[in-house]
């Protein structure tokens, strides 16, 4: 089975996500759109477009979506099947940490590492 597939990408606290976003967007050139969070294309090594992207968002500094760690940032790991890598990691005796989500965005789950840090397991929806 496969289990990670690629990086989703870093979620991190602010205290003002906005106005971090808006830092970001003037001095590194990256689109928020007026939102805190921005998705980054694929690219090839020569700079062509390929299929996927990673996503870059902000969270302000007292948002409980990274409990029941303590930590500033949040990893966010593409997977294949993530219902079925929740089932082989729970035979594993790895800590879940809250219950699995089915949305438009796709399927998630959360675990977390011997350090306490939250990881969030993403498979994206198909299309």
């Amino acid at each position: 089975m496969q289990r990670v597939v690629g990086l989703g990408g870093p979620f991190i606290k602010a205290n003002d996500p906005r106005a971090l976003a808006a830092w970001y967007e003037k001095h590194l050139g990256l689109n928020f759109n007026g939102s805190v969070f921005t998705t980054l294309p694929f690219v090839n090594e020569d700079g062509s477009a390929r299929e996927g992207y990673n996503i870059l968002s902000f969270f302000k500094a007292d948002s409980d979506y990274f409990s029941p760690s303590r930590k500033e940032v949040m990893v966010n790991f593409i997977v294949a099947d993530a219902f079925a890598l929740m089932a082989t990691l729970k035979e594993e005796g790895v800590e879940m940490a809250g219950e699995p989500v089915d949305e438009e965005y796709g399927k998630f789950f959360w675990i977390m590492d011997p350090e306490g840090n939250k990881i969030e397991l993403w498979e994206p929806p198909v299309g």
